[in-house]
């Protein structure tokens, strides 16, 4: 470790991808629009059902954001009162089935990713950078299937010591968000445990996870002025940007969160 390192008591951070690394929530809020709003609107052509359109606020946030993406459609489908076959991750995007809806929000984010290219948060990158020059180790964890798939596209691949994301969840038969299974096992694969590290999440359902893991600091990322849902769901410490705090007040936060659960 170089003479200009500084030492944290924390040994780990955990970063979630969509919305804290990456500026990919706002693609996949708009992908999970139009899958929803075509199985909507078959819905009311063929069983002459009221259309109402999917939303950001009422919708997105409380029902799919963050979560796995089949347990997402799962949860929304509930809230509107819609109960179909789950079928299988094969389905076809047309298929109605949970897995085929899906799919075909799958395919609309990826072809988005592939038209647009994918945007990064550079004050997320300046502080990882920063807390691996301080021997900090760094992990990614994330519900998405496509979290390779975005970080290669990015170019950041570099910066993450593990990746524990949609793919690795169902080889390892993992519990999506809000329970802390894909933290922990980040944590576990950076030789830390979870009250040495911290969770940086953006979801309620990411900041429930890192609660539910029992992380040393749910630090939250408020870019949906959703400040009040994080505090509720566990997060510790909530900004709006990481511009926003210093590495010294991280560190505060951590030795203070300790201490009060000693």
């Amino acid at each position: 470790m170089g003479e200009n390192q500084t030492i944290f008591s924390f040994k780990a951070v955990v970063f979630d991808l969509d919305g804290v690394v990456t500026k990919t929530a706002l693609v996949h809020a708009a992908a999970w629009k139009a899958a929803f709003d075509e199985y909507l609107r078959l819905r009311e052509k063929r069983d002459n059902e009221p259309f109402k359109e999917f939303t950001h606020q009422n919708d997105y946030l409380p029902y799919v954001d963050g979560k796995p993406r089949y347990q997402g459609v799962k949860s929304f489908l509930k809230s509107r009162g819609i109960n179909i076959a789950f079928g299988q991750p094969s389905d076809a995007p047309d298929k109605e089935t949970v897995c085929g809806i899906g799919n075909r929000k799958n395919l609309k984010f990826r072809e988005v990713l592939r038209t647009k290219g994918v945007e990064v948060y550079s004050s997320t990158i300046a502080m990882i950078e920063k807390l691996k020059a301080s021997g900090v180790k760094i992990g990614v964890a994330s519900s998405s299937k496509n979290c390779k798939y975005i970080i290669e596209s990015a170019k950041i691949e570099g910066l993450f010591e593990t990746r524990v994301d949609g793919e690795v969840s169902a080889q390892l038969g993992l519990k999506g968000k809000p329970h802390g299974d894909i933290f922990v096992k980040a944590a576990q694969n950076l030789g830390a445990r979870p009250d040495e590290s911290i969770v940086v999440e953006d979801a309620t359902s990411g900041v429930a996870a890192g609660k539910n893991g029992c992380f040393g600091l749910v630090l939250g990322i408020a870019r949906e002025n959703n400040q009040k849902e994080l505090y509720d769901n566990g997060a510790d410490v909530v900004v709006r940007d990481l511009k926003e705090i210093t590495l010294e007040k991280i560190e505060e936060e951590f030795s203070k969160n300790k201490k009060g659960k000693l």
